[in-house]
């Protein structure tokens, strides 16, 4: 009931955000399959995305930022280590700030824009807020949905950038930020639009994959299995959260 609960408030989230930045129904996928489908009638162009883009960042840096300064708050009160969690929760938070940085280097909003992040940032940031100390575990699973949202966003993205539905991007000859080459260490030769798309939509399935696994485990008193050396199914190696969308089982990284 729960995972019920986090996949359709992650759907309100995405109409919500559809409108937020002007995607009109054409422009829109198959609602039947949300989250596989990357095509619709008409693809956006690429200040639509640029839009999409930095809103959406604007937002995913919230969740990772709340729950590590939640559990930074509880060791210092509990006087107790928090297994590794606070670390890997911050990282995120950070990554995601990377990637708005980097958008913000190819586009400035204007006011509007501004006041619509401003006002969703006090939101998200309130309600994830009071969803984390009621349960860690929902609001893992959601930001789990969330990011498998941006995912299949990139995705898209992606897919209308190969079919040459976004021209400017291309381009070969089209220069991405240097924040973007320094950030990733991308090599020559793969510093096209469609590389940084393809670094960010993995770093987006990273963050899923770790989500989707906290919410497995026992908020409490599980260790955090990305920074810490507990078995991966019989292997004893750290887990990759990319290869896990779904996320791991508690038993198999902490058996």
């Amino acid at each position: 009931m729960s995972d019920w609960a986090a996949w359709k408030l992650v759907r309100l989230c995405r109409w919500g955000t559809d409108i937020a930045t002007g995607v009109r129904p054409e422009q829109q996928v198959d609602k039947k399959n949300p989250t596989t489908a990357v095509t619709a009638q008409k693809p956006l162009t690429e200040a639509q995305w640029l839009v999409r883009f930095i809103f959406l960042e604007s937002i995913a840096g919230v969740p990772g930022m709340v729950a590590g300064m939640l559990r930074h708050l509880g060791s210092l009160r509990k006087l107790k280590r928090d297994n590794g969690w606070i670390e890997t929760l911050l990282e995120e938070s950070y990554n995601e700030r990377m990637h708005l940085l980097t958008f913000m280097k190819m586009c400035e909003p204007g006011w509007f824009m501004k006041t619509m992040i401003l006002g969703a940032q006090g939101v998200f940031f309130n309600a994830m807020f009071l969803s984390y100390l009621i349960s860690p575990k929902i609001t893992h699973r959601f930001v789990g949905y969330l990011e498998e949202e941006a995912v299949h966003t990139y995705s898209r993205c992606i897919r209308e950038i190969e079919n040459g539905s976004l021209p400017k991007w291309s381009d070969p000859d089209f220069k991405i930020p240097e924040l973007a080459i320094t950030y990733w260490r991308m090599p020559e030769g793969k510093q096209t639009m469609k590389d940084l798309i393809y670094y960010i939509r993995a770093d987006e399935a990273v963050h899923r994959g770790v989500n989707h696994t906290l919410s497995n485990l026992n908020q409490k008193e599980d260790p955090n299995p990305f920074v810490s050396d507990y078995k991966s199914d019989a292997i004893g190696h750290k887990p990759n959260p990319a290869l896990k969308p779904t996320g791991y089982e508690r038993q198999e990284v902490i058996g």
